[in-house]
């Protein structure tokens, strides 16, 4: 286990940024956050979305208050714990995306944006930084400690301590992020609507929710929603992947979908329902499993700052709702309406259930308790138990030599993955 990270700061002043895509209770977060630092004197800004400002300070001159950030007050903070939205916005930009190995730290060109926000930062003369985000906003967060760990002896240095944020709860070092049952009650409620529109024409919804890297939103979804059928990149293994040749020289491959029977296992659960039946369903799908299509499927398809392929460019539930329309016809003769469904962006502001906003508040007093109770550095605020607080080290949480985070999968066969097998319809494999 690694060591914990300690400072001897006096926080006076701290620096709250929120970034990547939105989460409901995220205003729990920011507000519980800012209100535990201000019942002690001390002055909290609200760095306006995320680093898009900080990542371009020197040429773009002073942080303009109003602006760029916010002073929160008392007042500011009145009702803000179960609002919705982001009080202090968001964005994707990625300050450290040109550092991908602890050597880059040392070339003044690749950490140049990394160098700008952490000058925009001092410029507030902040103690501490809270950054609230996803995995891609915990590696900028560890490079930003690890960027301070390299200045000279008598340089301003100030802690940062990581909120996890992902409603695709993928997220290692914590069970459930806050967020994740809103938002997958929010596509329950969807899904709940599209079975009776599906039993009223004799139709298939097929649903692409979101979740790049693991499945536990399309999961969750399915399973309070009632879908006939739920599948993520988790499934795509066995029977259901192949290799694809990606480099002709070196002969690398990657895994991808065996579309064939990926799309076959759809129709077999369309058949088992009309055995029993029901001439209608929905499916659920993981919008990750885009990355496993075969080439010729993501042609032109550009990527963002983080490498990750513009998912949304791709559209997976219309390629696959086209294929299984197809499919089924060629297997039985018969048509069967497959409306291609993209599912997602509305959950991600939706008012925030009450444990989510627990679990948001809890998060947002851990930071306050790992800056100044624990004096601590480098680590991620985790909740698990009663809310039991836990202070994750930076360094179990990111890949030392690539600066990478690791993801936390369903794994299969676990309970919770064997829990949707047991609900959605049986197929005979």
């Amino acid at each position: 286990m690694a060591e914990l990270a300690h400072h001897n700061l006096d926080i006076k002043r701290v620096a709250i940024l929120f970034a990547g895509g939105p989460a409901p209770a995220a205003n729990a977060v920011i507000s519980t956050a800012a209100f535990s630092f201000l019942e002690e004197g001390a002055q909290v800004f609200g760095i306006k979305h995320g680093y898009s400002r900080l990542a371009e300070y020197t040429a773009a001159g002073p942080l303009q208050e109003g602006t760029d950030y916010i002073r929160f007050t008392h007042d500011s903070l009145t009702h803000a714990r179960s609002s919705r939205g982001i009080m202090i916005g968001t964005a994707r930009t990625n300050p450290g995306k040109h550092v991908s190995s602890p050597e880059h730290l040392k070339d003044p060109e690749l950490v140049a944006p990394l160098r700008r926000v952490y000058e925009g930062l001092c410029s507030l003369e902040v103690d501490a930084l809270i950054s609230i985000g996803g995995d891609d906003t915990l590696k900028t967060a560890n490079k930003l400690k690890m960027f301070q760990d390299n200045l000279p002896g008598d340089a301003r240095r100030f802690p940062v301590v990581h909120l996890p944020k992902t409603i695709d709860n993928d997220y290692s070092g914590i069970d459930f992020t806050f967020g994740f049952f809103t938002a997958v009650e929010t596509l329950a409620e969807e899904i709940r609507n599209l079975n009776y529109d599906a039993a009223a024409g004799r139709a298939y919804f097929l649903c692409e929710a979101m979740g790049r890297s693991a499945g536990w939103l399309a999961y969750g979804a399915a399973i309070a929603g009632e879908a006939s059928m739920v599948l993520s990149v988790e499934d795509i293994t066995g029977a259901l992947a192949d290799e694809e040749v990606v480099n002709q020289e070196t002969g690398e491959t990657r895994k991808i979908m065996a579309m064939d029977r990926v799309i076959d296992r759809m129709v077999d659960m369309m058949l088992a329902r009309e055995r029993e039946g029901r001439q209608y369903g929905t499916i659920v799908i993981a919008e990750g499993m885009a990355e496993y299509l075969p080439a010729k499927y993501l042609e032109g398809v550009t990527r963002d700052d983080h490498g990750h392929i513009n998912i949304s460019l791709v559209n997976l539930s219309a390629v696959m709702s086209r294929l299984l329309d197809a499919r089924y016809n060629e297997r039985t003769g018969r048509t069967r309406k497959v409306n291609g469904l993209q599912m997602g962006y509305e959950s991600r502001c939706a008012p925030p259930h009450a444990y989510d906003v627990m679990l948001g508040s809890q998060l947002g007093v851990g930071a306050y308790r790992a800056l100044v109770e624990e004096k601590l550095n480098g680590v991620m605020v985790s909740v698990s138990g009663q809310f039991d607080l836990h202070f994750v080290p930076f360094e179990e949480l990111v890949d030392p030599q690539t600066l990478v985070t690791k993801v936390r999968f369903i794994e299969q066969n676990s309970d919770f993955h064997r829990l949707a097998r047991f609900l959605e319809t049986c197929v005979d494999n």
